[in-house]
């Protein structure tokens, strides 16, 4: 028996570490979790953007 996913309890446990987030189409995002509040709003820093794969621009720190 598998037990539910608690989302906000696995991001929590990611905090400080690398994690890659990805939205619609090629765009994602390479960051550290800073934070995670109760919306699933992410704090990310030293964040890079990324096109197909490839580094588009450094964004820094985003919410």
């Amino acid at each position: 028996m598998s037990l539910p996913l608690d989302r906000k309890h696995f991001l929590n446990g990611l905090t400080g570490r690398p994690v890659m987030v990805k939205l619609k189409g090629e765009w994602s995002t390479k960051a550290t979790l800073v934070s995670v509040d109760g919306y699933m709003n992410m704090q990310l820093a030293n964040t890079e953007e990324h096109i197909e794969g490839v580094l588009s621009g450094h964004l820094g720190e985003v919410f």
